[in-house]
């Protein structure tokens, strides 16, 4: 993914920029950086560079473009960038677009992040008042004439390339005066539908099914939990049939038992009456006997 932030001073690309490159992984490169860089690195276009900011001089578009062009090539940038105080001009974007065909590379999009100069002006006297007002020195460039020195510039130099990108169907406007929250969440809707987000920045669907699954984990623990517990109720309200069906089977024994034992005296009681008319029936015998 290959970007360019524009918008005003105060318009938030910084802001934007750092949440872009924190969420896909690509790289924010700042020409006053890429040259501070090159100066240090000692590479050839950075000695050329150093050369004329020693003199005084306005570092030349070649020599940037030379400096973009070393940049890109390196292992961070493989997997994109956003451009962050270059192009500012037509001729700069014109030898962007060379550089870029000439490494059989595509510029995605131009995100131009559009706000209300005057809410801008207005935003910038609240905060240099605040400041006075807790005894703190205000910034110089944080002051309500610097900023309307940098809007009238940015008009002059930068705006035209609104009307550049516009016309190579570049460009994408976002309101730039919503939260910081609506302002990424826009950039990235824009981005997704254009196809320029890599397969490692499509993150929201891993984590919807991340979530999904973890979802139904709890479910099924619920659901299990939810069956134990109704097994051990189930088991809880079958105990009192249980225990009826077991004195049931233990009146039913003792009933069993009191009748066999029933029998029992009974055949005694037959047993002791037999008895009784054996010795009856002797009885009567001894006396027949004795009579003769």
């Amino acid at each position: 993914m290959r970007l360019i932030l524009l918008g005003p001073p105060g318009s938030g690309k910084g802001t934007q920029a750092q949440r872009l490159v924190h969420r896909h992984g690509i790289v924010q490169l700042s020409t006053g950086e890429m040259l501070r860089a090159a100066v240090a690195a000692g590479t050839p276009v950075g000695l050329q560079a150093k050369e004329i900011m020693a003199n005084g001089g306005l570092v030349p578009d070649e020599v940037v473009v030379g400096i973009i062009a070393d940049r890109i090539e390196e292992p961070d940038a493989k997997k994109g960038f956003i451009l962050d105080g270059f192009p500012r001009t037509v001729p700069q974007a014109e030898a962007l677009d060379d550089l870029l065909r000439k490494k059989h590379l595509k510029l995605d999009a131009v995100v131009e992040l559009r706000v209300n100069e005057s809410a801008l002006l207005a935003r910038v006297e609240k905060r240099a008042e605040e400041t006075r007002a807790r005894g703190e020195e205000v910034r110089l460039d944080d002051t309500p004439e610097v900023l309307t020195k940098r809007l009238a510039q940015y008009r002059s130099l930068t705006e035209p390339l609104i009307h550049y990108y516009s016309e190579r169907r570049k460009l994408l406007t976002v309101d730039g005066m919503m939260t910081i929250e609506h302002v990424t969440r826009e950039i990235n809707r824009i981005l997704t539908a254009l196809g320029a987000l890599e397969p490692k920045e499509h993150e929201e669907p891993k984590r919807a099914a991340k979530s999904a699954s973890k979802a139904s984990k709890t479910a099924r623990k619920t659901a299990k939990k939810a069956t134990t517990k109704a097994a051990k109720s189930a088991k809880k309200s079958t105990k009192p049939a249980r225990k009826a069906t077991k004195a049931v089977s233990n009146a039913r024994g003792t009933k069993k038992a009191a009748k066999k034992a029933g029998k029992k005296a009974a055949s005694a009681a037959n047993a002791r009456k037999g008895v009784k008319a054996l010795k009856k029936a002797a009885k009567k015998l001894t006396k027949k006997r004795a009579k003769r």
